[in-house]
């Protein structure tokens, strides 16, 4: 496989983590709810700590310093799209009380450009 596309794969999987994470104990309140504050968060660097397993390889692999495709402003770049990429999937399927408005895609074609410009040599 392709260095560059492993590399977003990575990043798209440590995604899925970061956001459950950060996002999961919202999501899954009614799952969680009977847990305090402090297990809640113990639980949420456990899947911390899957999202750095995979971002730490994908940005080691995708690095053009180390041999990858991407330097490290695309790799930011494309980690940033990747993150609100799985984070608007995560709030459409589990955050139903947060609507996706035009602002929302207005900022997400900012980004789009964002990408046009960072790659553009």
């Amino acid at each position: 496989m392709p260095r560059g596309l492993f590399t977003i794969l990575l990043l798209v999987l440590s995604n899925v983590f970061m956001t459950l994470a950060w996002y999961g104990h919202i999501a899954f309140k009614s799952r969680l709810e009977r847990f305090g504050l402090a297990a809640i968060i113990l639980f949420s660097w456990g899947i911390a700590l899957l999202e750095y397993c995979c971002q730490v390889p994908a940005n080691r692999i995708g690095s053009a310093e180390l041999g990858g495709p991407f330097s490290i402003w695309e790799l930011k770049v494309i980690q940033e799209v990747v993150s609100l990429t799985v984070f608007t999937l995560f709030a459409m399927v589990f955050m139903k009380g947060d609507a996706l408005r035009w602002n929302h895609l207005a900022g997400f074609a900012c980004l789009i450009l964002a990408v046009y410009f960072i790659f553009r040599k």
